[in-house]
């Protein structure tokens, strides 16, 4: 099961509820530039279908692959910690849909509901340590 499902399941339908009201779906074509690498980071994703592959920019070529995130993934998770930058870049290889919420507002919430911040920081570090493992 993938993280972000771990973290909607392990919620109380309550919290769930908070959670997803901070969330709109969207729609991404293929081949479009969701964010670039160093650009302010307020918001992320719970894919739930298509593809995205995560890259950085290496001096003197263009950008390598770093992951690929598929139904069920977190895409971005700079948003949690300042200086609220992206860390990598990411691309929608397919169409995707998914999820969209917005950082500030989850970051609110989290401060107000400890249980939903503990769950949002442990999916949050599950997909960066699975990140920094690939």
């Amino acid at each position: 099961m993938s993280t972000m499902r771990m973290l909607l399941n392990e919620l109380s339908p309550e919290a769930r509820e908070r959670l997803l009201q901070r969330s709109r779906p969207v729609r991404f074509p293929a081949d479009t530039r969701i964010f670039h690498e160093r650009q302010h980071a307020d918001r992320f994703w719970i894919i739930e279908a298509g593809r995205v592959v995560l890259d950085r920019r290496i001096p003197g070529r263009h950008h390598a692959p770093v992951d690929t995130l598929v139904s069920g993934d977190l895409l971005g998770c700079s948003w949690l910690e300042p200086p609220y930058l992206w860390r990598l870049s990411a691309t929608a290889t397919t169409e995707v849909h998914a999820l969209e919420f917005d950082g500030w507002a989850v970051r609110e919430l989290c401060s107000q509901d400890p249980s939903v911040g503990e769950a949002v920081s442990a999916a949050v570090a599950a997909a960066t340590a699975r990140r920094l493992r690939t």
